[in-house]
Protein backbone atom coordinates (compact mmCIF):
# COMPACT_ATOMS: atom_id res chain seq x y z
CA UNK A 1 0.00 0.00 0.00
CA UNK A 2 1.23 3.57 -0.64
CA UNK A 3 2.36 5.55 2.36
CA UNK A 4 -0.32 7.88 3.68
CA UNK A 5 1.70 9.75 6.34
CA UNK A 6 3.41 13.10 5.74
CA UNK A 7 6.43 12.81 3.48
CA UNK A 8 8.69 15.72 2.65
CA UNK A 9 11.82 16.24 0.60
CA UNK A 10 14.53 18.62 1.82
CA UNK A 11 17.08 19.90 -0.71
CA UNK A 12 20.34 21.67 0.08
CA UNK A 13 22.47 23.25 -2.64
CA UNK A 14 24.50 26.32 -3.53
CA UNK A 15 22.20 29.35 -3.93
CA UNK A 16 19.09 27.17 -3.72
CA UNK A 17 17.28 29.05 -0.91
CA UNK A 18 15.51 31.52 -3.20
CA UNK A 19 11.89 32.05 -4.10
CA UNK A 20 12.73 31.73 -7.81
CA UNK A 21 14.06 28.18 -7.25
CA UNK A 22 11.03 27.34 -5.11
CA UNK A 23 8.73 28.39 -7.94
CA UNK A 24 10.81 26.39 -10.41
CA UNK A 25 10.56 23.30 -8.18
CA UNK A 26 6.77 23.38 -8.35
CA UNK A 27 7.11 21.12 -11.38
CA UNK A 28 7.68 18.33 -8.85
CA UNK A 29 5.20 19.32 -6.14
CA UNK A 30 2.56 22.04 -5.78
CA UNK A 31 3.74 22.72 -2.19
CA UNK A 32 7.28 24.12 -2.13
CA UNK A 33 8.86 26.42 0.43
CA UNK A 34 12.23 28.00 1.18
CA UNK A 35 13.80 26.28 4.18
CA UNK A 36 15.55 28.52 6.72
CA UNK A 37 17.76 30.23 4.13
CA UNK A 38 19.52 26.93 3.38
CA UNK A 39 17.52 25.14 0.71
CA UNK A 40 14.05 24.01 -0.28
CA UNK A 41 11.41 21.75 1.21
CA UNK A 42 8.81 19.95 -0.91
CA UNK A 43 5.67 18.19 0.25
CA UNK A 44 5.70 14.91 -1.71
CA UNK A 45 2.95 13.05 0.15
CA UNK A 46 1.03 10.92 -2.31
CA UNK A 47 3.37 11.63 -5.24
CA UNK A 48 5.60 8.56 -4.99
CA UNK A 49 3.16 6.23 -6.76
CA UNK A 50 3.23 8.50 -9.80
CA UNK A 51 6.95 7.79 -10.22
CA UNK A 52 7.14 4.15 -9.21
CA UNK A 53 8.27 4.78 -5.63
CA UNK A 54 10.04 7.30 -3.44
CA UNK A 55 13.54 6.44 -4.68
CA UNK A 56 12.65 7.09 -8.36
CA UNK A 57 10.95 10.32 -7.32
CA UNK A 58 14.07 11.45 -5.48
CA UNK A 59 16.23 10.54 -8.47
CA UNK A 60 13.98 12.49 -10.83
CA UNK A 61 14.19 15.63 -8.66
CA UNK A 62 17.99 15.35 -8.48
CA UNK A 63 18.22 14.90 -12.27
CA UNK A 64 15.96 17.90 -12.82
CA UNK A 65 18.17 20.20 -10.77
CA UNK A 66 21.31 18.69 -12.31
CA UNK A 67 19.99 19.47 -15.78
CA UNK A 68 19.98 23.18 -14.92
CA UNK A 69 23.43 23.09 -13.34
CA UNK A 70 22.53 22.86 -9.66
CA UNK A 71 24.05 20.06 -7.57
CA UNK A 72 21.78 19.16 -4.66
CA UNK A 73 21.81 16.89 -1.64
CA UNK A 74 18.31 15.56 -1.10
CA UNK A 75 16.81 13.64 1.81
CA UNK A 76 13.26 12.29 1.78
CA UNK A 77 11.56 11.48 5.07
CA UNK A 78 8.83 12.54 7.45
CA UNK A 79 10.09 15.54 9.52
CA UNK A 80 11.70 18.46 7.65
CA UNK A 81 13.65 19.80 10.65
CA UNK A 82 15.20 16.37 11.23
CA UNK A 83 16.04 15.96 7.54
CA UNK A 84 17.66 19.41 7.43
CA UNK A 85 19.73 18.64 10.54
CA UNK A 86 20.88 15.35 9.00
CA UNK A 87 21.98 17.15 5.85
CA UNK A 88 23.89 19.71 7.94
CA UNK A 89 25.58 16.83 9.72
CA UNK A 90 26.85 15.50 6.38
CA UNK A 91 24.28 12.84 5.51
CA UNK A 92 24.72 11.96 1.81
CA UNK A 93 20.98 11.94 1.12
CA UNK A 94 18.47 9.32 0.12
CA UNK A 95 15.16 7.96 1.37
CA UNK A 96 14.55 7.34 5.07
CA UNK A 97 11.80 5.26 6.57
CA UNK A 98 10.17 6.39 9.80
CA UNK A 99 12.19 3.87 11.80
CA UNK A 100 15.48 4.92 10.20
CA UNK A 101 14.76 8.57 10.77
CA UNK A 102 13.81 7.98 14.41
CA UNK A 103 17.07 6.06 14.94
CA UNK A 104 19.28 8.74 13.38
CA UNK A 105 17.84 11.79 15.16
CA UNK A 106 19.20 11.00 18.66
CA UNK A 107 22.74 10.71 17.25
CA UNK A 108 22.65 14.16 15.64
CA UNK A 109 25.39 16.49 16.98
CA UNK A 110 24.19 19.76 18.49
CA UNK A 111 26.29 21.63 15.91
CA UNK A 112 23.86 20.35 13.24
CA UNK A 113 20.81 21.88 14.91
CA UNK A 114 19.23 25.17 13.80
CA UNK A 115 20.44 27.06 16.88
CA UNK A 116 22.99 29.88 17.31
CA UNK A 117 26.63 28.76 17.22
CA UNK A 118 27.31 30.15 20.71
CA UNK A 119 24.45 28.05 22.12
CA UNK A 120 25.88 24.93 20.45
CA UNK A 121 29.35 25.63 21.91
CA UNK A 122 27.92 26.19 25.39
CA UNK A 123 26.03 22.88 25.21
CA UNK A 124 29.15 21.04 24.09
CA UNK A 125 31.06 22.63 26.96
CA UNK A 126 28.55 21.05 29.35
CA UNK A 127 29.03 17.65 27.74
CA UNK A 128 25.71 17.75 25.86
CA UNK A 129 27.06 16.84 22.43
CA UNK A 130 24.09 15.17 20.71
CA UNK A 131 20.30 15.19 20.64
CA UNK A 132 20.06 12.09 22.85
CA UNK A 133 21.93 13.90 25.63
CA UNK A 134 19.68 16.96 25.24
CA UNK A 135 16.47 14.94 25.34
CA UNK A 136 17.65 13.19 28.49
CA UNK A 137 17.73 16.53 30.32
CA UNK A 138 14.71 18.26 31.88
CA UNK A 139 13.32 20.58 29.23
CA UNK A 140 12.49 23.49 31.55
CA UNK A 141 16.01 24.25 32.82
CA UNK A 142 17.44 23.91 29.29
CA UNK A 143 14.97 26.45 27.90
CA UNK A 144 15.46 28.89 30.78
CA UNK A 145 19.22 28.84 30.31
CA UNK A 146 19.55 28.67 26.52
CA UNK A 147 16.31 30.24 25.31
CA UNK A 148 13.21 29.19 23.43
CA UNK A 149 15.15 28.63 20.21
CA UNK A 150 16.55 25.39 21.65
CA UNK A 151 13.15 24.23 22.89
CA UNK A 152 11.53 24.92 19.52
CA UNK A 153 14.26 23.04 17.67
CA UNK A 154 13.92 19.97 19.88
CA UNK A 155 10.17 19.97 19.29
CA UNK A 156 10.66 20.46 15.56
CA UNK A 157 12.99 17.46 15.37
CA UNK A 158 10.05 15.31 16.46
CA UNK A 159 7.64 16.88 13.98
CA UNK A 160 5.82 19.28 16.32
CA UNK A 161 5.87 22.22 13.87
CA UNK A 162 4.06 22.76 10.55
CA UNK A 163 6.54 21.59 7.90
CA UNK A 164 6.05 23.97 4.97
CA UNK A 165 5.17 27.58 4.29
CA UNK A 166 4.68 27.48 0.51
CA UNK A 167 5.90 30.33 -1.66
CA UNK A 168 2.30 30.60 -2.84
CA UNK A 169 -0.85 28.62 -2.07
CA UNK A 170 -1.35 25.69 -4.43
CA UNK A 171 -4.18 26.12 -6.91
CA UNK A 172 -7.40 24.25 -6.19
CA UNK A 173 -7.78 23.30 -9.84
CA UNK A 174 -4.72 22.16 -11.79
CA UNK A 175 -4.09 19.66 -14.58
CA UNK A 176 -0.79 18.66 -16.16
CA UNK A 177 0.58 16.45 -18.90
CA UNK A 178 4.08 15.23 -19.69
CA UNK A 179 5.33 14.39 -23.18
CA UNK A 180 7.85 11.76 -24.21
CA UNK A 181 8.49 13.71 -27.40
CA UNK A 182 8.83 17.42 -26.58
CA UNK A 183 6.28 19.77 -28.12
CA UNK A 184 7.88 22.15 -30.60
CA UNK A 185 5.08 23.43 -32.86
CA UNK A 186 2.12 25.71 -32.27
CA UNK A 187 -0.47 23.18 -33.58
CA UNK A 188 0.86 20.52 -31.20
CA UNK A 189 0.73 22.92 -28.25
CA UNK A 190 -2.84 23.93 -29.16
CA UNK A 191 -3.99 20.28 -29.30
CA UNK A 192 -2.41 19.55 -25.93
CA UNK A 193 -3.97 22.74 -24.53
CA UNK A 194 -7.43 21.64 -25.70
CA UNK A 195 -7.09 18.36 -23.80
CA UNK A 196 -5.93 20.11 -20.64
CA UNK A 197 -8.77 22.62 -20.82
CA UNK A 198 -11.33 19.83 -21.13
CA UNK A 199 -9.98 18.20 -17.95
CA UNK A 200 -9.77 21.53 -16.09
CA UNK A 201 -13.34 22.51 -16.99
CA UNK A 202 -14.63 19.09 -15.95
CA UNK A 203 -13.16 19.66 -12.49
CA UNK A 204 -14.59 23.18 -12.34
CA UNK A 205 -18.02 21.85 -13.31
CA UNK A 206 -17.94 19.24 -10.55
CA UNK A 207 -17.10 22.01 -8.06
CA UNK A 208 -19.74 24.33 -9.57
CA UNK A 209 -17.01 26.92 -10.04
CA UNK A 210 -15.63 29.05 -12.84
CA UNK A 211 -12.17 30.44 -13.54
CA UNK A 212 -11.44 34.17 -13.48
CA UNK A 213 -7.70 33.75 -14.09
CA UNK A 214 -5.97 30.84 -15.82
CA UNK A 215 -2.27 30.28 -16.46
CA UNK A 216 -0.43 27.90 -18.75
CA UNK A 217 3.02 26.88 -17.50
CA UNK A 218 5.20 25.46 -20.27
CA UNK A 219 8.26 23.63 -18.92
CA UNK A 220 11.04 23.48 -21.47
CA UNK A 221 13.57 20.68 -21.88
CA UNK A 222 16.42 22.98 -20.79
CA UNK A 223 14.71 23.58 -17.41
CA UNK A 224 13.23 27.03 -18.08
CA UNK A 225 9.58 27.84 -17.58
CA UNK A 226 7.37 30.08 -19.71
CA UNK A 227 3.98 31.26 -18.47
CA UNK A 228 0.90 32.56 -20.28
CA UNK A 229 -1.59 34.26 -17.95
CA UNK A 230 -5.11 35.09 -19.06
CA UNK A 231 -7.76 36.95 -17.10
CA UNK A 232 -11.48 36.81 -17.74
CA UNK A 233 -14.01 39.50 -17.06
CA UNK A 234 -16.54 36.93 -15.87
CA UNK A 235 -16.03 33.48 -14.34
CA UNK A 236 -16.22 30.75 -16.97
CA UNK A 237 -15.73 27.02 -17.40
CA UNK A 238 -16.41 27.03 -21.14
CA UNK A 239 -13.49 25.05 -22.58
CA UNK A 240 -14.08 26.37 -26.11
CA UNK A 241 -14.00 29.99 -24.94
CA UNK A 242 -10.85 29.50 -22.85
CA UNK A 243 -9.19 27.69 -25.75
CA UNK A 244 -9.88 30.62 -28.11
CA UNK A 245 -8.28 33.02 -25.65
CA UNK A 246 -5.16 30.97 -24.91
CA UNK A 247 -4.66 29.54 -28.41
CA UNK A 248 -4.47 33.09 -29.76
CA UNK A 249 -1.41 33.62 -27.55
CA UNK A 250 0.46 30.36 -28.19
CA UNK A 251 2.74 32.19 -30.61
CA UNK A 252 4.16 34.07 -27.59
CA UNK A 253 5.83 30.85 -26.42
CA UNK A 254 9.37 30.02 -27.53
CA UNK A 255 9.76 26.20 -27.49
CA UNK A 256 13.39 26.09 -28.76
CA UNK A 257 14.28 22.44 -27.87
CA UNK A 258 10.65 21.79 -26.97
CA UNK A 259 8.30 21.60 -23.98
CA UNK A 260 8.35 18.40 -21.93
CA UNK A 261 5.47 19.30 -19.60
CA UNK A 262 2.43 21.58 -19.68
CA UNK A 263 0.59 22.64 -16.52
CA UNK A 264 -2.75 24.45 -16.66
CA UNK A 265 -4.00 26.19 -13.53
CA UNK A 266 -7.14 28.04 -12.54
CA UNK A 267 -5.47 30.65 -10.32
CA UNK A 268 -8.63 32.65 -9.60
CA UNK A 269 -11.86 30.72 -9.03
CA UNK A 270 -15.39 31.89 -8.25
CA UNK A 271 -18.61 30.05 -7.55
CA UNK A 272 -20.54 29.42 -10.77
CA UNK A 273 -23.69 27.38 -10.20
CA UNK A 274 -25.39 25.66 -13.09
CA UNK A 275 -27.83 28.12 -14.71
CA UNK A 276 -30.97 27.27 -16.68
CA UNK A 277 -31.02 29.02 -20.05
CA UNK A 278 -34.19 30.08 -21.78
CA UNK A 279 -36.05 27.49 -23.85
CA UNK A 280 -34.87 29.19 -27.02
CA UNK A 281 -31.27 28.64 -25.95
CA UNK A 282 -30.57 32.32 -25.32
CA UNK A 283 -27.47 33.09 -23.28
CA UNK A 284 -26.80 36.73 -24.13
CA UNK A 285 -24.86 37.49 -20.94
CA UNK A 286 -22.40 34.64 -21.52
CA UNK A 287 -22.00 35.54 -25.18
CA UNK A 288 -21.37 39.19 -24.36
CA UNK A 289 -18.78 38.25 -21.71
CA UNK A 290 -16.99 35.99 -24.20
CA UNK A 291 -16.99 38.76 -26.82
CA UNK A 292 -15.58 41.30 -24.37
CA UNK A 293 -12.82 38.87 -23.35
CA UNK A 294 -11.77 38.45 -26.98
CA UNK A 295 -11.89 42.20 -27.64
CA UNK A 296 -9.83 42.89 -24.50
CA UNK A 297 -6.93 40.95 -26.04
CA UNK A 298 -6.66 43.62 -28.74
CA UNK A 299 -7.97 46.91 -27.34
CA UNK A 300 -8.81 48.47 -23.98
CA UNK A 301 -12.44 47.68 -23.19
CA UNK A 302 -14.48 49.67 -20.66
CA UNK A 303 -17.94 51.08 -20.11
CA UNK A 304 -19.43 54.23 -18.60
CA UNK A 305 -21.37 54.44 -15.37
CA UNK A 306 -23.22 57.34 -13.73
CA UNK A 307 -21.65 59.06 -10.75
CA UNK A 308 -23.28 61.34 -8.22
CA UNK A 309 -22.11 64.78 -9.26
CA UNK A 310 -23.66 67.71 -11.08
CA UNK A 311 -20.31 68.79 -12.57
CA UNK A 312 -20.32 67.47 -16.15
CA UNK A 313 -16.81 65.98 -16.09
CA UNK A 314 -17.48 64.19 -12.80
CA UNK A 315 -20.95 62.86 -13.61
CA UNK A 316 -19.59 59.87 -15.56
CA UNK A 317 -16.99 57.29 -14.48
CA UNK A 318 -15.12 54.66 -16.49
CA UNK A 319 -15.52 51.13 -15.09
CA UNK A 320 -14.44 47.65 -16.28
CA UNK A 321 -16.49 46.38 -19.20
CA UNK A 322 -17.82 43.36 -17.28
CA UNK A 323 -18.91 45.36 -14.25
CA UNK A 324 -22.57 46.26 -13.81
CA UNK A 325 -23.08 50.02 -13.30
CA UNK A 326 -24.66 51.05 -10.01
CA UNK A 327 -27.19 53.85 -9.91
CA UNK A 328 -29.38 55.27 -12.66
CA UNK A 329 -28.58 57.67 -15.45
CA UNK A 330 -29.97 61.15 -14.86
CA UNK A 331 -31.51 62.62 -17.97
CA UNK A 332 -30.07 66.09 -18.62
CA UNK A 333 -31.46 67.55 -21.85
CA UNK A 334 -29.61 69.80 -24.24
CA UNK A 335 -26.11 68.62 -23.31
CA UNK A 336 -23.53 67.08 -25.65
CA UNK A 337 -23.17 63.30 -25.65
CA UNK A 338 -19.39 63.60 -25.24
CA UNK A 339 -17.30 66.31 -23.64
CA UNK A 340 -13.96 67.50 -24.92
CA UNK A 341 -11.08 65.72 -23.16
CA UNK A 342 -9.62 69.15 -22.43
CA UNK A 343 -11.94 72.22 -22.65
CA UNK A 344 -10.77 74.73 -25.24
CA UNK A 345 -10.37 78.27 -23.96
CA UNK A 346 -11.81 80.98 -26.21
CA UNK A 347 -12.30 84.70 -26.09
CA UNK A 348 -15.87 86.02 -25.83
CA UNK A 349 -17.70 89.30 -26.13
CA UNK A 350 -21.14 89.86 -24.58
CA UNK A 351 -23.46 92.86 -24.80
CA UNK A 352 -24.11 92.76 -21.04
CA UNK A 353 -21.97 91.25 -18.25
CA UNK A 354 -24.39 88.37 -17.60
CA UNK A 355 -25.67 88.00 -21.18
CA UNK A 356 -24.79 85.12 -23.53
CA UNK A 357 -21.79 85.68 -25.79
CA UNK A 358 -22.38 87.50 -29.07
CA UNK A 359 -18.89 86.87 -30.48
CA UNK A 360 -16.36 84.05 -29.96
CA UNK A 361 -12.67 84.37 -30.78
CA UNK A 362 -10.68 81.21 -31.50
CA UNK A 363 -7.00 82.04 -31.22
CA UNK A 364 -5.78 85.25 -32.84
CA UNK A 365 -6.94 84.82 -36.43
CA UNK A 366 -10.46 83.43 -36.22
CA UNK A 367 -13.55 85.19 -34.91
CA UNK A 368 -17.13 83.98 -35.35
CA UNK A 369 -20.44 85.65 -34.67
CA UNK A 370 -23.06 83.99 -32.48
CA UNK A 371 -26.45 83.97 -34.23
CA UNK A 372 -28.46 82.14 -31.53
CA UNK A 373 -27.93 81.35 -27.86
CA UNK A 374 -29.80 79.67 -25.01
CA UNK A 375 -28.99 79.78 -21.33
CA UNK A 376 -27.53 80.18 -18.88
CA UNK A 377 -27.50 76.87 -16.99
CA UNK A 378 -25.72 77.74 -13.75
CA UNK A 379 -23.71 75.10 -11.87
CA UNK A 380 -22.45 75.95 -8.40
CA UNK A 381 -19.43 74.33 -6.68
CA UNK A 382 -19.95 71.15 -4.67
CA UNK A 383 -19.26 72.66 -1.27
CA UNK A 384 -18.95 69.28 0.49
CA UNK A 385 -15.75 68.39 -1.36
CA UNK A 386 -12.43 68.99 0.33
CA UNK A 387 -9.88 71.45 -0.97
CA UNK A 388 -10.23 74.71 -2.82
CA UNK A 389 -13.61 75.16 -4.50
CA UNK A 390 -13.65 76.01 -8.23
CA UNK A 391 -15.67 79.02 -9.39
CA UNK A 392 -19.29 78.74 -10.46
CA UNK A 393 -20.07 78.12 -14.13
CA UNK A 394 -22.69 79.38 -16.58
CA UNK A 395 -23.28 77.14 -19.61
CA UNK A 396 -24.79 78.36 -22.90
CA UNK A 397 -25.90 76.54 -26.02
CA UNK A 398 -24.81 78.68 -28.95
CA UNK A 399 -24.96 78.48 -32.73
CA UNK A 400 -22.33 80.23 -34.82
CA UNK A 401 -22.80 81.90 -38.18
CA UNK A 402 -20.91 78.95 -39.72
CA UNK A 403 -23.62 76.58 -38.45
CA UNK A 404 -21.54 74.95 -35.68
CA UNK A 405 -23.41 74.41 -32.41
CA UNK A 406 -21.30 74.56 -29.24
CA UNK A 407 -21.70 74.11 -25.52
CA UNK A 408 -19.73 77.00 -24.02
CA UNK A 409 -19.07 77.81 -20.42
CA UNK A 410 -18.20 80.95 -18.49
CA UNK A 411 -16.07 79.94 -15.52
CA UNK A 412 -16.53 82.54 -12.80
CA UNK A 413 -19.16 85.19 -12.25
CA UNK A 414 -19.37 88.28 -14.49
CA UNK A 415 -16.97 91.00 -13.45
CA UNK A 416 -14.78 88.61 -11.46
CA UNK A 417 -12.21 87.74 -14.12
CA UNK A 418 -14.41 85.13 -15.81
CA UNK A 419 -12.93 82.89 -18.54
CA UNK A 420 -14.77 81.24 -21.44
CA UNK A 421 -14.36 77.64 -22.66
CA UNK A 422 -15.84 75.34 -25.27
CA UNK A 423 -16.75 72.16 -23.35
CA UNK A 424 -18.43 70.14 -26.11
CA UNK A 425 -20.14 70.04 -29.50
CA UNK A 426 -23.93 69.83 -29.76
CA UNK A 427 -25.64 67.70 -32.40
Amino acid sequence: MPRVGPRVLVLFGEGLAEVAWAEWAQRFSPLVGVWAGEGLVLDVAGLAHLHGGEAPLLARVARGFGAVGVEVRALLGGVPSALAALLRAGHPGGVLSEAEEAALVPRLPVSALAIPAEVARALEGLGLRDVAALEAQPRGPLVRRFGMVLGRELLALRGARAPIRPVRPPPRHEVAREFLSPLMTAPGIERALAGLLALLCEGLARAEAGARHVSLHALRVDGSVQVLRQGLGRASRDAAHLHRLLAARVEELRPEEGFERLVLRADGVEALPVAQHRLDGGAEAEQLAALLDRLAQRVAVWRLAPRESHWPERAVARIPAHETPSGAWRAVPHRPLRLLRRPREVGAMALLPDAPPSLLRFGRARTERVVAAEGPERILPEWWREGRLPPARDYYRVQLASGARLWVCRSGLPGEGARWFVHGYLP
